[in-house]
């Protein structure tokens, strides 16, 4: 997530709101363990809402694809609605600058151009359903569009179709439905497999997720589940044992994928993670079609790795008419069809309907996935926060559930004079969105993080000295884990990360015990090495061959000759084989590449 940027009010219709607009919405929250007192003095947040003048004619609100009737009904009672469907870029563009609020499903691109276009107008955009990889959550920020979602109706109707194609998968029902209707009668051909007794992976173990494992308990199979946030007593209450990522693959008959598409999951199901599954294992996907490298999946098909699958998503919607993954024999496929039940469309409509109203009066909906809100002051820090949360969870060794996180906070300020609400809330988004579905912002934070069973306890650090800037620096520690990276594990034992904020840029100045300084910009490649000449030219040379520019380097050490951590900011993702043969560099003790 970029940097969340203090909007700029073109519309006379906005206005500024203090410290008030955030009371009632804190109410709801569930603070975490604090080591000091009630704040006496309330920090000044600026917020975008709309001001009482602005509602002397009601607000315009484009529905740009079909919304259920419930929906736009709730609408037109509080805005004057404009459903136009099928607009192209060019027409989304040219009526954008007469509405407020935009609602879209996940055909509609709401790029940059389009709140651009706007002229400081858009105050709302609402994604009828749970993903929004198709707004551009940047752009909306940086034009103090609040973006809101729909992420709970869709629930029962995406579990009950990945039920319904692993069923239909099983017994080749869309295969035999072919034959019979061409004038067949291919009993022997389509003998298919019980579920009763076998094995579902659940990989994404959030609602859907949940959902599907209880319907297939009733269904007669074991169900194992692999979710570094799912609350271990949650799963064991439906009977549901939760695993690590390694051993959900290699152990699973069926398994089915209901994580969202971020860069850690992009590809997850590769040619890697292929070889490493149960010979004839079969995949079920009614999240997203990215995490499916789909050109791999057709070799693992062809190779009998994977005897079939059932796609109800694809990377490319659409997919192409000679898509080799659609034509596949041993394929099931539907056109995204996770949603679509009539009771479902409805329940999204009302509650979309629900969070933009909501919105153009000025309230903060629990739904807002971007919460274009920031505390001028610490802006630099809020970056800070969630890039740290982000490094953090990256650490974690598949498999290890991240419980109990320590935040520290060093400053010279009082208690009363910094509130650490909003960089609490940044570092639980940093924490959690990398591996889920869930969008974290100022108001839903601590719920989220207690869903979760993640419990988060803050420290003041109290120095002296001039109480001008409001922070020295953030730590961030997380307890009982395993770490990928054995060098981020401190001398207590808990992978600890520790930043600061340096002409405005945030910087990673500790990992574990070792002192490092690179700014958290691209991406970062952490080594442990043995502290020799030639080690940075010999990896900055791998990563200029393959042309990733390098950022920054900085090298912490021990000692002279002994261990040494380098950190290396890269403006490019490198390759598999640059990473390879960085690890296979002799001086190399271990590696890791963290995406920010």
């Amino acid at each position: 997530m970029a940097a969340l940027k203090t909007p700029t009010l073109k519309n006379p219709s906005l206005s500024l709101s203090s410290k008030s607009s955030l009371s009632s919405a804190f109410l709801a929250t569930s603070p975490n363990n604090l080591r000091f007192s009630r704040f006496q003095r309330q920090p000044r947040f600026l917020i975008i809402t709309a001001s009482s003048a602005s509602f002397s004619n009601k607000p315009t609100v484009l529905v740009a694809e079909k919304l259920g009737e419930a929906g736009v009904a709730l609408l037109k009672e509080f805005a004057n609605v404009d459903c136009s469907y099928n607009l192209s870029p060019e027409e989304l563009c040219t009526k954008i600058s007469l509405c407020d609020a935009l609602i879209v499903r996940s055909g509609t691109k709401v790029n940059r151009e389009v709140f651009e276009s706007s002229g400081g107008r858009l105050k709302v955009v609402g994604r009828a359903g749970v993903g929004i990889d198709n707004v551009d959550l940047a752009a909306a920020t940086e034009h103090g569009c609040l973006v809101v979602n729909a992420p709970t109706a869709n629930t029962v109707a995406a579990a009950e179709h990945g039920i319904a194609l692993l069923a239909a998968m099983a017994r080749n029902v869309a295969q035999a439905d072919a034959s019979v209707k061409a004038g067949k009668w291919q009993r022997n051909k389509y003998v298919g497999v019980s579920l009763v007794g076998k094995t579902l992976a659940v990989l994404g173990f959030g609602k859907v997720g949940s959902e599907v494992a209880r319907r297939a308990k009733g269904l007669g199979m074991h169900v194992i589940a692999h979710d570094p946030y799912a609350a271990a007593d949650r799963a064991h209450a439906i009977g549901v044992e939760l695993v690590s990522f390694d051993e959900a693959i290699a152990t699973a008959d069926f398994i089915s994928l209901h994580m969202p598409l971020t860069p850690a999951t992009s590809k997850m199901l590769n040619d890697e993670t292929f070889a490493k599954m149960k010979k004839g294992v079969r995949i079920v996907n009614v999240a997203r079609g990215g995490v499916i490298d789909e050109e791999a999946l057709v070799r693992a098909l062809d190779s009998g790795i994977v005897a079939q699958a059932a796609l109800d998503v694809f990377t490319v919607e659409p997919p192409p008419q000679d898509s080799k993954l659609v034509q596949h024999e041993r394929v099931t496929v539907t056109p995204h069809l996770g949603a679509s039940t009539m009771e479902a469309q409805e329940g999204v409509a009302i509650e979309i309907a629900e969070a933009v109203v909501g919105a153009l009066k000025g309230e903060l909906a629990a739904t807002a996935v971007n919460a274009p809100m920031v505390l001028t002051e610490l802006k630099p820090y809020v970056e800070l926060a969630e890039k740290l949360g982000r490094l953090a969870v990256q650490l974690v060794a598949g498999g290890s559930g991240v419980k109990n996180v320590k935040v520290s906070y060093a400053t010279s300020r009082s208690p009363d004079d910094l509130d650490t609400r909003l960089l609490r809330a940044m570092i639980t988004k940093g924490l959690i969105e990398p591996i889920s579905s869930v969008f974290v912002n100022l108001v839903n934070a601590d719920y989220t993080a207690k869903q979760r069973g993640l419990r988060i306890t803050e420290e003041r650090v109290i120095l002296d000295g001039s109480p001008e800037s409001p922070l020295e620096s953030i730590q961030v520690q997380i307890a009982n884990v395993e770490s990928k990276f054995a060098s981020a594990i401190s001398e207590s034992g808990e992978i600890k990360v520790e930043g600061r904020v340096k002409d405005g840029i945030p910087h990673l100045t500790k990992v574990g015990s070792f002192e490092v300084d690179v700014s958290l910009e691209g991406s970062i490649i952490l080594c442990r090495q043995v502290d020799q000449p030639g080690m940075i030219g010999k990896v900055g040379s791998i990563l200029g061959e393959e042309n990733v520019n390098v950022s920054f380097m900085s090298v912490g050490r021990i000692a002279p000759r002994k261990q040494a951590v380098m950190a290396i900011g890269v403006d490019e993702p490198p390759s598999k084989e640059s990473l390879k043969r960085i690890g296979e560099v002799p001086a190399i003790e271990e590696f890791v590449y963290l995406k920010l």
